[in-house]
């Protein structure tokens, strides 16, 4: 019985201490995006979520600490959000122009503003910190394998042909798709015209990935 209740005691604080660590997360991506990593304060981070230097302590061990958690949970969501592309291929007709294959081989939606700039951020910051390079390195190639895996699956489906291998046209088209969104961030655009921009950087490059029709 007292067991019980020790453990139904316990999950309160379990939730309690997961919220309060999401949101330090949530308000170190919009400092960090804002001002860098170097220009973010610990006490700037607790003042935007509305906790205490103690809050944060008791959940990271430092600035460097939560940059870390921030820049996995932001790899997890954007490999997430590829795997779902994945999933799709099964029950979704692909179409067969360039243009239309391309927009389903990557979601075209470009991150925000802020999205954009965390990134850049992080991988900034990847280049300083051996930790930070290898997670970043194992996000990035996982990413790209999933777009070719995407790629492998269009090509069975729509019979066509690439001149280049599946790997290879995965990794320019995410090259391609983050400079186009850094371009955008810096230009301005609105996000209707950065999608566009997106867009059309994307098929363009496709256009000459593509060989012809195969058979």
């Amino acid at each position: 019985m007292s067991a019980r209740r020790g453990g139904a005691s316990l999950m309160p604080t379990t939730r309690s201490r997961e919220n309060t660590r999401a949101r330090l997360v949530e308000a170190a991506s919009e400092v960090f995006a804002e001002v860098g990593f170097d220009g973010a304060s610990v006490e700037a981070i607790c003042e935007r979520a509305g906790f205490t230097r103690g809050a944060f302590y008791s959940n990271f061990e430092s600035k460097e600490d939560l940059f870390f958690e921030l820049a996995r949970q932001v790899s997890d969501t954007k490999l997430a959000r590829v795997a779902d592309r994945v999933s799709e291929m099964a029950a979704v007709e692909v179409p067969r122009s360039t243009a239309e294959i391309v927009r389903f081989v990557l979601d075209i939606a470009t991150d925000d503003r802020l999205g954009v700039l965390l990134m850049s951020e992080i991988r900034t910051n990847a280049m300083r910190d051996e930790r930070l390079a290898r997670a970043y390195l194992a996000w990035d190639g996982a990413m790209a394998a999933r777009v070719a895996q995407i790629i492998a699956e269009i090509r069975r489906t729509s019979r066509l042909a690439l001149r280049v291998p599946d790997d290879e046209a995965a990794r320019m088209l995410v090259n391609t798709w983050e400079d186009a969104a850094v371009h955008a961030a810096i230009a301005r655009l609105s996000p209707k015209r950065a999608e566009q921009q997106c867009a059309e950087r994307i098929a363009a490059l496709a256009s000459l990935l593509v060989e012809s029709p195969a058979g």
